[in-house]
């Protein structure tokens, strides 16, 4: 990715900006290992790329931003760093941190298996003390994927439906959506991947169907404001079809 000078900042702002972006927050570990650190010091370096990204995201008017923090897969990783992990007021987002972002206006809601037994109770006040803090916040929707997989989200969802009795016959897309984590959730347009993986991993599989991806080999803890604007910059060049063919001119 590159550093866009001042006068293509300004085109980025003027065109098309995405409502919802996505980031992949991968590579904390290998960056910490890379500098012979042990891994949750890479995890502590991410905080700084959270606030620098939401930043940016505020700059350039982007309704939703959402990152990837604890997959339902990551239970399996080494008990000390999970134990961390679950920390995040030690990582994430500091307290500090957390009341800077609350000030600016930014709503933070954490998305994913949120009752989950093994999350340490301390750990789950601190959401719920977080998320309700921030509720009436409208600049930016913070969505911070802990303990999620997108596939869990949509068996939740089906195990909800059949919950309530819903006739499945006539189910639409709509009324299925409305028991995901979070409802009112638009389509994710733009989806961020550090560290020069290519893959979802289990990312808002429903909410991703359309979007586009930009991959970039920046590790996050590295990754900044201007790389986010350098991902829009590449998604206002992109057609979006959404399934639909392109008409050619003449």
């Amino acid at each position: 990715m590159r550093i866009l000078e001042e006068t293509q900042l300004a085109a980025v702002r003027e065109g098309e900006v995405p409502d919802h972006v996505g980031c992949i927050m991968d590579g904390n570990g290998r960056w910490a290992l890379m500098r012979g650190m042990v891994r949750i010091h890479g995890h502590q370096a991410a905080e700084e790329s959270v606030v620098s990204t939401v930043d940016a995201a505020l700059d350039l008017g982007i309704g939703w931003l959402s990152v990837y923090a604890f997959s339902t897969e990551n239970w399996s990783r080494d008990r000390a760093e999970v134990s961390f992990l679950m920390s995040f007021d030690e990582w994430l987002l500091r307290r500090a941190r957390r009341d800077e972002l609350n000030e600016k206006g930014v709503r933070i809601r954490f998305v994913g298996r949120l009752d989950d037994p093994q999350i340490p109770q301390k750990s789950r006040d601190w959401l719920l003390e977080t998320e309700d803090l921030t509720k009436g916040n409208d600049r930016l929707q913070l969505c911070i994927a802990f303990n999620y997989g997108g596939r869990a989200e949509i068996v939740d969802a089906v195990r909800a439906l059949a919950a309530a009795g819903q006739n499945l016959d006539d189910l639409t897309e709509e009324e299925f959506a409305a028991h995901l984590y979070v409802p009112d959730m638009p389509d994710i347009d733009l989806v961020i991947r550090t560290s020069a993986e290519h893959r979802l991993s289990n990312f808002f599989t429903w909410h991703s169907t359309y979007a586009e991806f930009v991959f970039t080999e920046t590790l996050w803890p590295d990754f900044r404001g201007w790389h986010l604007y350098s991902a829009v910059a590449e998604y206002q060049t992109r057609r979006r079809r959404m399934g639909a063919a392109t008409v050619e001119p003449g």
